[in-house]
């Protein structure tokens, strides 16, 4: 397996980019021993490439891109507004001189119909899908899209979804980003979605069933490793758990109950647990 370990930009700041915090997250995440930083853009892409590529530089550090759409770039409602968003997310990303765009590309979080996903929905968003496919390429840059629970979106909730969607594009570039957090609300187990997944798995964020340290909650991570043996997954694992220790954090990501850990302890003893397991 060809696995690289990363930190989610949450991992030590809020959503909210800005320099400074940027290069905080950026040092914090070389300085223990990760191999990438997930970046999450700002919607407003105000992020100035250049200077993050020479922070990442600096630090030995490797990157990749993600991207939340909100409600007003929901793809259903507002296709044109969600292609636009997306393509700038991709020329950052390339800018980055890095190729992979990943996060929660289907639809705009918190955006809801009150109905499941029709079969209208399923074109007008594999339509858009394909022109920023085709967009990608030209860039040498992939998309993984991360299906989230049924309380954030009623689009893609599990691997299935969106492994239907791609292939109604037909489009290569295109690939999946699961998350155990969201796994746990919506998959039958850890084992199935990753097989079914396959080479198709790109990315995958590692967290607790309460965003805490790993193997204190409900994920099965036996069998999610056995699932990532048997695929011999080449890809990203990156760390999505939360403390409230983070200025902000809690009422960012609904965070409401206090963490026993602070930030550099869950960041360290979260790497350790997953090197174990690799090395199982």
């Amino acid at each position: 397996m060809n696995i690289k370990l990363g930190a989610s930009l949450l991992s030590w700041i809020t959503p909210l980019w800005n320099a400074e915090s940027g290069k905080y997250a950026i040092e914090k995440t070389a300085d223990n021993g990760f191999d990438l930083i997930e970046i999450l853009l700002p919607n407003s892409m105000e992020f100035d490439a250049a200077t993050v590529k020479k922070q990442l530089k600096e630090n030995h550090l490797e990157a990749i891109c993600s991207l939340n759409l909100p409600k007003d770039a929901h793809i259903a409602f507002y296709p044109d507004a969600a292609e636009k968003l997306i393509k700038k997310a991709i020329d950052k990303v390339h800018e980055l001189e890095t190729n992979l765009l990943a996060g929660v590309l289907h639809g705009g979080i918190g955006a809801f119909t009150g109905k499941p996903l029709t079969e209208n929905e399923k074109e007008i968003i594999a339509e858009v899908w394909c022109n920023v496919a085709d967009y990608a390429r030209v860039k040498n840059v992939d998309i993984a899209i991360e299906p989230i629970n049924r309380y954030e979106s009623y689009v893609c909730n599990t691997a299935e979804n969106v492994l239907e969607l791609i292939k109604k594009t037909g489009k290569n570039n295109l690939f999946v980003h699961l998350d155990t957090f969201h796994m746990n609300i919506e998959e039958n187990n850890f084992y199935d979605p990753i097989i079914k997944s396959g080479k198709m798995l790109k990315h995958i964020h590692v967290t607790e069933s309460h965003r805490g340290m790993l193997g204190e909650g409900n994920v099965n991570w036996e069998a999610f490793f056995s699932a990532l043996k048997a695929i011999n997954f080449e890809g990203n694992l990156v760390l999505e758990n939360f403390s409230s220790s983070v200025p902000g954090m809690q009422e960012k990501v609904s965070l409401w109950q206090q963490s026993p850990y602070n930030a550099q302890e869950l960041a360290e003893r979260s790497l350790a647990f997953l090197k174990k397991h690799i090395e199982k």
